[in-house]
């Protein structure tokens, strides 16, 4: 049995208040990928593991909004990063 495993894939998501959806601000796969999470650990963002979610969101080009079909995805992600950093700011850990 092969046991090949793919590079891994990562994209990076921005949004700030007036912003009509989130944007893709970069993606990438392999070395590119593994910048990509390194980078976001190094500035304190979480990092969401959901492969399905990555593979859409590639599809999407650089510095466009995330389509409407997955707005539902994405903002469950984000209720998700903004949990996990108010506890991060209750224990202290920021």
């Amino acid at each position: 049995m092969d046991n090949f495993k793919p590079p891994p894939s990562a994209v990076a998501l921005a949004y700030q208040t007036g912003d009509s959806a989130p944007r893709v601000v970069a993606k990438g796969r392999g070395m590119i990928a593994e910048q990509i999470i390194e980078r976001a650990k190094e500035h304190g963002v979480a990092v969401h593991e959901s492969k399905e979610l990555v593979a859409l969101l590639m599809q999407v080009e650089l510095d466009d909004d995330i389509p409407p079909a997955l707005y539902r995805a994405v903002a469950e992600l984000l209720a998700w990063l903004y949990r996990v950093e108010a506890a991060q700011q209750r224990d202290g850990n920021v």
